[in-house]
């Protein structure tokens, strides 16, 4: 998927050896920085700032990850071509397209009805494989578990049991836990009961919130 704008293309290249000084080094995470275009996932007013390293506001009054913060949840998530990822938390879908560039078959879950319709398209276009659902983060995508993987791309008051039961056991979840500001952890399910939990350090993320929301947020 090359960038037709060549400043931009030289944007993104910097912007993927910041990622690396910031350790980043599983190279199907940079690789999958290399392919996507993350100033399509932006409005145009926004395409000089696509490849800092900074969160950017989006039309719906949420954000777009800062590019550190995507690749450093992709890299925990530890993701194998052919996995099955449930995300929760679509927003600009940019972090569902690098799961999709990873090789992965994603699931992505948004509870915001203006910011999925604003989104599937955009991700029919870029990442087509990738399916979109518009519900209730919490209670994850039944219909298809279990998951290899789950990545949650919101700040969650607690870890739900509902996302953990769709997990497979070996599997991952990368999930930031807290309400003003959160710890990322890393947890792998051991057995039905069992699971193993790593932290990894301090963020702040929108938070995740329960129902669906109908009306427009913009």
């Amino acid at each position: 998927m090359p960038t037709d704008n060549y400043l931009l293309l030289g944007q993104k290249k910097r912007l993927i050896e910041q990622l690396r000084a910031k350790g980043i080094t599983d190279e199907n995470v940079l690789n999958a920085f290399d392919k996507m275009e993350r100033h399509r996932f932006l409005e145009s007013l926004l395409w000089s700032q696509a490849y800092e390293d900074v969160a950017l506001k989006l039309t719906t009054d949420q954000t777009i990850s800062k590019p550190s913060t995507v690749a450093f949840q992709s890299q925990l998530l530890e993701v194998k071509k052919g996995q099955k990822v449930l995300e929760i938390g679509t927003g600009s879908g940019f972090q569902a397209a690098i799961l999709y560039a990873m090789g992965a078959k994603v699931y992505t879950v948004e509870r915001q009805i203006a910011l999925f319709k604003h989104t599937k398209p955009l991700l029919n276009d870029l990442a087509p494989s990738v399916i979109t659902y518009y519900g209730d983060g919490f209670k994850g995508y039944p219909q298809f578990a279990p998951y290899d993987r789950i990545i949650v791309t919101c700040g969650a008051p607690d870890v739900p049991q509902t996302l953990l039961d769709q997990l497979v056991i070996g599997g991952i979840m990368v999930i930031p836990v807290g309400v003003e500001s959160q710890v990322m952890k890393k947890i792998v399910k051991v057995s039905d009961s069992e699971y193993e939990e790593e932290d990894f350090g301090g963020f702040v993320f929108v938070p995740m919130l329960k129902e669906r929301v109908r009306r427009p947020t913009y």
